[in-house]
């Protein structure tokens, strides 16, 4: 944080409360000038038991007049992702990528790796997932068996499983037990080729 954004913040939080230099200047037994050399970015000597009374006079805090309730609100924002075309939760078909709408995740995912959404279509993952809704992908190659993931079957054909390695190949199978699971050899695996895209680590509903 730099030392003039505090002086420009008290400059306009003291505006805002129609408050003088003057006026700050008396309760804090110091000459109108040292207000004037704050408010002008010379905070260097600005000690903290100062700063607290200036922003008790003010009525304000010291979070605010040195930028910290900023920093929070900005730590706080999440990030925008796309949410690309619909992904069948049944028999694959082509997977629409045009970017049809955005979601928000946390800012604290951004160094856990890439993320985009995905709209679900078909209801081989009910009652878990349903058609409509959005699913929030992060991009990986590998998964764990149990997990629900996103697999490019044929290259460009997506569908969304969940996901089982063994040793004779992978099992992607449906919540809904009116699917068959869809196995496919370590031959096939390479041969199709099935890839998994992403691993799916949030669902939100759509109404």
């Amino acid at each position: 944080m730099k030392s003039s954004n505090v002086g420009y913040r008290i400059f306009e939080a003291r505006k805002n409360k129609k408050i003088t230099r003057k006026e700050i200047a008396d309760f804090l037994g110091v000459h109108e000038t040292t207000i004037k050399r704050y408010e002008d970015g010379d905070t260097k000597k600005l000690p903290t038991d100062r700063l607290e009374k200036i922003a008790k006079y003010l009525n304000t805090s010291i979070d605010y007049l040195m930028g910290w309730e900023d920093e929070a609100k900005e730590s706080n924002q999440g990030i925008k992702v796309p949410v690309l075309g619909a992904v069948p939760a049944g028999i694959p078909i082509s997977a629409i990528e045009d970017i049809i709408d955005y979601e928000e995740i946390p800012q604290s995912w951004s160094n856990q790796g890439d993320f985009f959404g995905l709209r679900i279509k078909g209801n081989s993952m009910y009652p878990k997932l349903e058609n409509g809704d959005v699913v929030i992908v992060k991009k990986q190659s590998t998964a764990d068996n149990g997990d629900v993931v996103i697999a490019m079957v044929n290259g460009d054909d997506a569908t969304c499983k969940r996901y089982k390695r063994m040793d004779a190949g992978i099992m992607l199978t449906s919540d809904n037990s009116e699917y068959s699971p869809m196995f496919y050899t370590n031959e096939q695996i390479q041969s199709l080729p099935v890839n998994i895209i992403g691993k799916v680590v949030e669902s939100r509903k759509k109404f």
